[in-house]
């Protein structure tokens, strides 16, 4: 990781300032503290990996997929490319990304979650990416461990939601991009079809967390997942907090009437 400047970030362990851990905020709907909040993602997300991507195919029926496919396609990357995944998961962005770029390409799956990165870097080493076309790096979303200026894009596929400080975040993103670089976010937002909004909300709410529950044996954490998605900025609010961190050329691009967006801007 010489090449891109990775540096030791001094407190990985949760999200935030100080400050920031102690003020209240939200965990679903629930009003808890921000050293909480931490703490609880965490859980859920630990308890969720082993069966991750599963659980997608069920509560998306497979749509999931199509909605980072064209992610992916919209990747200002080539040859050559630096691209960092924030929040990576189960790495299936980042082997996209990846096999997009080529053997010249490299990219840096980041999540703050151990055991969700280590399902990230089983996926990458099965797919053959390491060593050297990928990387594994444990970091906090907002305090990055990368040098300014390191990265041709940054993205980020339904993670940012989750953050104790999204601005945080976003402004780590920008400051982690080289000149030119392009931010791209795949995030849940708010149904634009008339109607949708009902049958998302009756599905939601009544069906998602019972499948985590008859397929994990964890109800409550998907009882958060969907509740987090009501809490985030619908389309138009979230773009207002790119810009807010400097990026420009902003514009979102709805999916399944609105039930996801793709979020762009660019460091100009």
């Amino acid at each position: 990781m010489n090449d891109l400047n990775h540096k030791t970030n001094a407190d990985n362990s949760s999200q935030g300032d100080s400050s920031t851990r102690s003020s209240p905020t939200h965990f679903g709907y629930e009003t808890v503290s921000g050293s909480e909040k931490v703490q609880r993602v965490m859980g859920v997300f630990s308890s969720v990996a082993s069966q991750y991507d599963l659980m997608n195919d069920l509560m998306s029926g497979g749509m999931h997929r199509c909605w980072k496919r064209r992610m992916i396609a919209a990747a200002a990357i080539g040859a050559g490319s630096r691209v960092l995944d924030v929040a990576a998961g189960s790495g299936d962005i980042a082997i996209g990304l990846a096999t997009k770029m080529g053997p010249a390409g490299r990219v840096v799956l980041t999540d703050l979650n151990g055991p969700m990165l280590a399902e990230g870097a089983r996926r990458v080493i099965d797919a053959g990416l390491l060593p050297g076309r990928a990387d594994c790096i444990q970091s906090d979303g907002t305090k990055l461990a990368f040098a300014d200026n390191s990265f041709d894009c940054v993205t980020i596929a339904f993670g940012i939601r989750n953050f104790l400080d999204i601005e945080a975040g976003l402004a780590e993103f920008y400051r982690v991009l080289k000149p030119g670089g392009q931010f791209m976010c795949l995030e849940f937002s708010r149904p634009v079809l008339p109607g949708l909004d009902v049958v998302y909300d009756a599905f939601s709410f009544n069906v998602i967390p019972l499948i985590g529950e008859k397929v994990t044996g964890d109800r409550d954490s998907y009882q958060y997942l969907v509740e987090s998605i009501r809490r985030f900025p619908d389309q138009g609010r979230f773009e207002k907090l790119i810009r807010g961190a400097g990026f420009e050329l902003v514009k979102h691009e709805n999916m399944s009437g609105g039930i996801v967006a793709l979020h762009r801007g660019y460091k100009i």
